[in-house]
């Protein structure tokens, strides 16, 4: 007989992808008041295990009990209906309705009609109880990013979800947002929800959750019971399996001013206008921008980079002016890039992993000449590369989409600094990745600044800004809120400068 506070027992689950063992015999227990948390490295099996749960995948073996009956889930509407809720890092809302209007999307209704004024009412009730407060009426585009986190919240309990899965949820919140989150959660899990939190912010796991589960290899490797009374190393090393060193900021000896903005503007025609943006950066120095994502730092690094250029303003590299801009012609001037969106723009999924290592290059003397590509010297790179960068993959000839995120990042990492930019500009580099992937990166954007290159480093992660940068820039509604030394700034101070409050 099940505990009659269980709301959730998968038993035995196995998920395989040809050769690949996703989930390995995975047993995980949510009861009433849970709000238990999922760990695992990148690959671990997580994102997998959870799209069973939410019916995306069926798995080949084991059985899912939702409050004690054995079911089946063939479809997300199938697990919309048996009250299970997921919300997802990148929001499914239409920026255009309002938030009563998005509330209703999917509704049957009643003789052809919806019932707008019942669902006025369950909005304010749900506000009432849990303290998620939204005005019905506000457009979702006007609404900030944690508001529209919340939204998707209400979503799934406005369709009465009794299972709630978060995924990667303050990846893009304030460090206000983020605590007003996880007081949302604990008034959920009080009403007698059961919550599955997915996160690589491990002080985040061990504050909000009241277990843990840690996955590695496709298998369950551990549970913590009470997660307040271990440590952020002793969580790291059950995922990883070993103890992390994490990389030390040392002193280093700032040089020539190699990439200069000023007065940038850019036109409405992006979607965040940069408005008189000034800033430089100096060899053997880590610039950090920090900002509620759409707040110009897309716009900003697309500047950069040469994919547009500004409507007005100059931009000057190692003192030069440079009158016209384009990717080629950055690239020229020894600026590197890693996009924000590693599985567009910067390589290409369908293809074998040592097309996607060479594309921006593929002019390079080295890799073609006379129009013709030099295929063995191609993959003779991409081969060094996988081993000097200790990217997880069969050879050069796997497709790049099947690496896993760490390796997808390791990849774009080792395919710009194989090219030894003078100014990196990174841009949410260790987004979504674990904290063995993650370290593996600071630790090669430290040693890039001790041999005295330049990094523009774009993050919503305020812990990995105040780790690597020595000063911070704050954006917020395509300007510059603010600038700071990080030596005496706190992150308080940071983070209301990023919800746009004068400090």
């Amino acid at each position: 007989m099940s505990d009659p506070g269980s709301l959730l027992s998968m038993q035995g689950i196995c998920k395989r992808f040809g050769a690949v063992q996703a989930n390995n015999q995975v047993d995980l227990n949510l009861c009433e008041g849970d709000i238990l948390g999922l760990l695992g490295e990148n690959g671990a099996g997580k994102t997998t295990l959870m799209n069973i749960l939410f019916g995306t995948y069926q798995a080949d073996e084991g059985k899912i009990a939702i409050k004690g009956r054995q079911t089946t889930i063939h479809s997300t509407a199938d697990a919309l209906e048996l009250g299970i809720g997921m919300v997802h890092q990148h929001f499914h809302l239409v920026h255009r309705h309002t938030v009563l209007e998005n509330l209703m999307v999917g509704e049957p209704g009643r003789m052809g009609r919806l019932d707008f004024s019942g669902a006025r009412k369950r909005l304010m009730e749900i506000g009432l109880q849990f303290g998620l407060k939204l005005d019905p009426d506000a457009r979702v585009s006007e609404l900030t990013i944690g508001e529209q986190q919340r939204l998707e919240i209400i979503k799934a309990l406005f369709r009465d979800a009794k299972i709630l899965i978060l995924d990667e949820p303050t990846a893009v919140l304030t460090p206000k947002e983020a605590e007003g989150l996880f007081d949302a959660l604990r008034a959920l899990a009080a009403g007698g929800m059961g919550i599955i939190f997915i996160s690589h912010k491990l002080n985040e796991v061990m504050a909000v959750t009241n277990r843990v589960i840690v996955m590695r290899s496709g298998s369950v490797s551990a549970l913590v019971d009470v997660p307040k009374e271990v440590t952020k190393s002793d969580l790291a090393r059950l995922m990883c399996g070993h103890e992390l060193n994490p990389p030390k900021k040392t002193s280093s000896q700032l040089g020539d001013t190699l990439l200069k903005l000023s007065a940038i503007r850019t036109g409405s025609s992006t979607h965040q206008e940069l408005k008189g943006i000034n800033l430089s950066v100096q060899g053997g120095e880590i610039l950090g921008i920090a900002g509620v994502s759409g707040n110009g730092q897309k716009e900003l690094a697309d500047v950069i980079a040469g994919v547009f250029s500004p409507t007005e303003g100059s931009i000057e590299v190692k003192g030069k002016m440079v009158p016209r801009t384009s990717p080629r012609v950055m690239q020229e001037l020894k600026i590197g890039r890693i996009p924000e969106d590693r599985m567009t723009t910067g390589l290409v999924t369908s293809l074998p992993l040592y097309v996607s290592m060479v594309l921006p290059w593929i002019r390079h003397p080295f890799f073609s000449r006379f129009g013709v590509l030099r295929r063995n010297e191609i993959q003779s790179f991409t081969s060094e590369m996988i081993k000097r960068f200790a990217i997880q993959a069969t050879g050069p000839e796997v497709r790049t989409g099947t690496l896993s995120g760490g390796n997808l990042q390791k990849a774009l990492l080792a395919r710009e600094l194989a090219f030894e930019p003078e100014v990196l500009l990174a841009s949410q580099p260790t987004r979504g990745l674990d904290v063995a992937a993650a370290e593996f990166i600071h630790r090669q954007f430290l040693s890039m600044r001790e041999k005295g290159a330049a990094i523009v480093l774009i993050s919503e992660d305020l812990e990995e800004l105040f780790a690597l940068s020595d000063r911070i820039v704050v954006m917020y509604e395509g300007r510059i809120a603010g600038e700071r030394k990080i030596d005496g700034v706190s992150v308080e101070e940071i983070g209301l400068l990023m919800a746009g409050v004068t400090v």
